[in-house]
């Protein structure tokens, strides 16, 4: 899974959300414009999955990049306390 690809219509989780693709000829065909589907293009194509990336990607072939993010220590300020909200976090090691 090295390399991206594209959404295909023959994938059990297309789906073409007006009921319009039948097969014909080999190929998956859309009613509403007369032509073999295309991913890219139609607006009406969604994924089961929820994996279906801008352009038509399957999110499925495409590898995850995580990047450990550096906090800097940020000095927490001195909070005072009074009342009840005093009493409460008294005794305990919040500080």
């Amino acid at each position: 899974m090295s390399q991206t690809k594209n959404c295909s219509p023959t994938c059990h989780s297309f789906k073409c959300l007006k009921n319009s693709s039948f097969y014909r000829q080999g190929n998956v065909w859309c009613k509403t414009t007369e032509e073999i589907c295309e991913v890219e293009n139609c607006t009406y194509i969604t994924c089961f999955k929820r994996r279906l990336l801008p352009k038509g990607i399957c999110g499925e072939t495409v590898k995850r990049k995580t990047v450990e993010i550096k906090l800097e220590s940020v000095p927490v300020p001195a909070v005072k306390l009074r009342g009840k909200a005093l009493k409460r976090f008294r005794n305990d090691d919040y500080f």
